[in-house]
């Protein structure tokens, strides 16, 4: 029987950590580790260029805990990888379909994804701001161990230089600024009209794209978590700019 899709709650409040679900199928991979599949969850699965959030599942009826280690989505699919806490061996819980569970997400980890996260888009915004307009968005990397964000396009040695401070006093402008993070799954026309007129070709013109929007600034297509407010990210530091072969690359991170 075909599984319907994983609802994401988080689509509906980013910065919600307790939830419940219905548990649907629970397996156990060949590499030891188990995997759950719940009716709907609050965990973000890694993609996008985010990792996968962290936490623990609290079955009803089981007094040991599911640590999720890892979470990953497969054809709508989400699948919360990890172990049951103080259980050693061979030995297999037993669990039923249909059996009520709790969802607690690691809030330390997911706060600084989405700080990670929104920064990447905040310096999107920005880069119109202080002459680098023809820059297109590429791909984007906001894990801790280095975030980067890559355009298409390059720009000179001169202007690496120049451009360099100019992006992060003006992210930084509007960090102190603050504003409101909103993210809606909308209509296709109605999504390319938040978004400047047009969506990205990966879009389809029969979807409803989830539009994630940084304060009063045009909209983006984004499946990820974020702060609430653009307060939140509380200081952005660009390490460095590189630019060749027709790509530009910002290197950055959120400091306290």
């Amino acid at each position: 029987m075909e599984k319907s899709p994983t609802k994401l709650e988080y689509y509906d409040d980013m910065g919600r950590l307790q939830s419940g679900a219905t548990l649907l199928s629970h397996s156990r991979g060949d590499d030891g580790r188990h995997a759950l599949i719940l009716d709907r969850t609050i965990f973000h699965p890694q993609g996008g260029g985010q990792p996968a959030d962290t936490g623990s599942v609290l079955i009803h009826g089981l007094d040991n805990k599911f640590v999720v280690s890892d979470v990953r989505s497969k054809d709508g699919i989400v699948f919360h990888y990890g172990f049951f806490e103080n259980m050693r061996g061979e030995f297999e819980p037993t669990l039923e379909t249909g059996q009520e569970v709790s969802l607690f997400v690691d809030m330390p980890r997911r706060k600084l994804n989405s700080r990670l996260h929104s920064a990447g888009h905040l310096l999107d915004i920005c880069l119109p701001r202080i002459g680098l307009g023809h820059l297109e968005p590429g791909k984007a990397y906001h894990f801790p161990d280095g975030p980067w964000v890559e355009y298409k396009g390059t720009i000179s040695q001169n202007e690496m230089q120049s451009k360099h401070k100019d992006l992060e006093l003006e992210a930084n402008a509007l960090i102190c600024v603050g504003g409101k993070v909103s993210a809606d799954i909308l209509p296709y026309d109605e999504a390319a009209e938040l978004c400047g007129g047009c969506l990205p070709d990966y879009v389809l013109k029969e979807s409803t794209p989830r539009i994630v929007r940084i304060g009063d600034n045009p909209g983006c297509p984004c499946g990820g978590t974020h702060v609430a407010d653009i307060s939140e990210i509380i200081q952005i530091k660009v390490s460095q700019i590189r630019s060749k072969k027709g790509l530009t690359k910002v290197f950055y991170n959120v400091e306290s």
